[in-house]
This record gives C-alpha cells, structure tokens and sequence, in this order.
C-alpha cells in the first residue's frame, strides 16, 4: 500500500488500483486478483481462513466491550479505538482452547491487556488527572463498583484543555462475556447473552479547575440490575474525566480534554 501525494484526489477502483482515504490522508493500493470463492474454499487458504473467523469473533467481542461504555465512549475515544481493542482480543485468541480459528476468547482469565488501557491514546487518562486514590473497588458479587477519592488540589493534580473552567470524574463499569465458536452458526457467539455489552456512568458533581476540592469524591455503580453475574463474564472499570465552560451558570462540554482508562476488571 503506498501514499497517494497527488493533488489530485481519486476515490474507488481504476486500472486495478484502489483509491481511498484513510485518516484524512490519500492511499493507493493495487486490488486482489484472488477470488473470494478461492479464498473460502481452496485448501491453500485454510490459515487465511482461520484467521479471518478468529478476526470476526474478536471484532465481536471488541463491540461488546465499546457497547458497554457506550454513554461515555464518544467522548473520551480516539478514532482507532475499534481495531486498537479487537487486536488485543485477537492476541487474547493466540491463547484460547481449541482449534485454530476456533479459539475461544477469554475475557476473565486475561484480564493484564486491558489494565490501564486508554480509550485516546493521544491523550492517556493518567497525564490529565493523577490525584492519588486507591481506584476503583469490585465488591464480591461484581455487581456494584466503588471509587472514593480524597480530597485533592486541583492546581496539583488537573491539567485541563484551554477554555475549561470545571470537570468532571467519572466511573463507568460494563459487562463483557467470553465468547466460542458456535458450529453450527459457524460464527463466534458470547457464552452468556447477559449481561453483555451493557454498562453504566456515574459523574460527579462539577469542580473548578482550581484550588482544593474540599471533600472526598465517592462514585458508585450500581449494578444489581444485572444479577447474579455469569463466571464467564468479566467486569470492566475506567475512571475518566471530562472538562466543560462554565458561561452564565450553564455547563458547557469542551470539545476535547476528555479522557478514559481501564482501572479495574473482575
């Protein structure tokens, strides 16, 4: 694939070459002589094949995920967060039991890829917000999700975008299941259809982007709704932060500085 630097912009298919853009820059590629029937029935193409199942089921898995903090994600995302989550659940599948292309997708059990993940990798969580507290807490049930902070200086521990005058913390937690390939949909399916993909937000109240906040933040999710929760779903938690203008006692959402890890799973 090479970069199109033309100041002529093409879009589509001639001479066997493929136009297209792509984060706002042009791309040329030359298209597949090799037929889809091909590739999904000669016995030379088996591992393509096989990948390309393995692909479909984390692309499964990583919509859950996204449909989980789906009241929050727009705002704290980067526009690569799908692939950028459906090629750590692929990598999840080098692990999983079963046979190539069939490998199951095991959420609970690898939960070290995704602690400390962020949603905008141009702007990691931890470089905007770091006040000290001991993250969020996953009761027993993992059910109800808990984050208590201490007070703390904004001025120390907020770096906020031009323009803000106040923020927001947040905790959002979601449910997401393991998922197996299923024989005869000849497709990936979660092992259990609920919970999964479903999550929920908790704000805090607005806080100046300057001085001392005065009193512990404590955030809580309830989750009971959801009840009892399968062993073979996993729990996400993400501590995130979002940054409005105050003009004329009306909050305001910026346009950016917003911000999102994964702080917890269980």
């Amino acid at each position: 694939m090479a970069k199109n630097n033309s100041f002529i912009r093409l879009e589509g298919t001639l001479d066997g070459l493929t136009f297209f853009r792509k984060n706002g820059a042009n791309f040329v590629k030359t298209k597949s002589r090799v037929s889809r029937n091909r590739i999904m029935n000669a016995p030379e193409y088996q591992r393509t094949r096989e990948n390309m199942q393995e692909f479909a089921g984390a692309n499964k898995g990583g919509k859950s995920f996204r449909d989980s903090f789906a009241s929050i994600v727009r705002l704290v995302s980067d526009s690569n967060l799908s692939s950028r989550v459906a090629g750590i659940m692929r990598r999840m599948m080098n692990t999983g039991v079963g046979l190539r292309g069939q490998r199951t997708l095991n959420l609970v059990d690898n939960t070290e890829p995704f602690i400390g993940f962020n949603f905008n990798i141009n702007k990691p969580f931890d470089s905007q917000f770091n006040a000290p507290s001991a993250g969020p807490e996953i009761n027993a049930n993992r059910d109800t999700v808990t984050w208590t902070l201490p007070d703390f200086n904004a001025d120390t521990y907020v770096r906020s975008p031009e323009g803000a005058t106040h923020f927001k913390v947040a905790l959002a937690a979601g449910y997401v299941s393991n998922y197996e390939w299923e024989p005869t949909l000849k497709a990936y399916e979660p092992v259990e259809d609920t919970p999964n993909g479903v999550g929920s937000v908790m704000y805090s109240d607005k806080i100046a982007v300057t001085g001392m906040v005065d009193n512990p933040t404590v955030l809580t999710v309830d989750l009971t709704a959801y009840a009892p929760i399968p062993v073979t779903t996993a729990l996400y938690t993400a501590t995130a932060i979002v940054f409005y203008q105050e003009v004329n006692g009306e909050l305001y959402e910026l346009a950016q500085g917003h911000c999102m890890k994964i702080a917890s799973i269980g």
